[in-house]
């Protein structure tokens, strides 16, 4: 597969995306899966090729390409990519997402690279930027002291929970995914991007009732 080609394919398709899945999100996904997968010596062209696709069929941008991975199989097909191939990296993105307690840990090394890099990407700095963003394109408010968040949520549940806030979804998420990684070198990542994420939410609150 030439990457350079699945670069370009991936920016077509989420070019446009204002929920924090756009083509910079998935490039820092990139980046990141490959270092990871160096240190972990996985195949450097399978981690490649499922983190650049990884969010082309996305259940929440592409819900009518998403069970059969349409638009990552037919780029993969056009690229001359081997069936064996491809259906290692459908497996791959099928399990990469969060679903609550539905999450599944990877079955392969590869699987656990992009796994990893998508969720440190929805951490830290960025992480609070994207939920927000998120938030807002789906008409949710910042925080409703009223609305509590819900734990311990199936993927059922976790999918429905479209009357949650921003806010809640630091607790119902991001703030479980530290111990949610798979390979050292992630681990390390996720727990300074954690702290910066506690730090923030101590903050929010202290100005939310005019504390400072």
């Amino acid at each position: 597969m030439n990457t350079k080609n699945a670069i370009n394919y991936v920016k077509q398709i989420l070019a446009n995306d204002c929920s924090g899945h756009d083509f910079h999100h998935t490039m820092r996904v990139y980046r990141l899966a490959l270092q990871i997968a160096e240190q972990e010596n996985a195949n450097l062209q399978i981690v490649q090729m499922a983190a650049l696709l990884h969010d082309v069929d996305d259940v929440k941008l592409s819900p009518e390409t998403y069970a059969d991975k349409r638009n990552a199989v037919k780029f993969m097909k056009k690229s001359g990519v081997s069936d064996a191939t491809i259906e290692t990296v459908c497996r791959i993105i099928d399990e990469v997402s969060f679903i609550g307690t539905d999450s599944v840990v990877p079955s392969t090394i590869e699987g656990k690279c992009v796994q990893d890099a998508d969720r440190l990407d929805a951490m830290g700095a960025i992480g609070i930027a994207r939920t927000f963003a998120y938030g807002g394109s789906k008409g949710r408010k910042i925080y409703e002291p009223e609305i509590k968040p819900l734990l311990n949520m199936n993927q059922e549940e976790y999918r429905k929970n479209q009357n949650s806030t921003s806010l809640n979804h630091f607790y119902e998420k991001l703030l479980l995914l530290k111990d949610m990684m798979n390979t050292e070198a992630a681990k390390e990542i996720a727990r300074h991007r954690h702290a910066v994420m506690e730090s923030y939410l101590e903050e929010f609150m202290a100005e939310w009732e005019g504390e400072k």
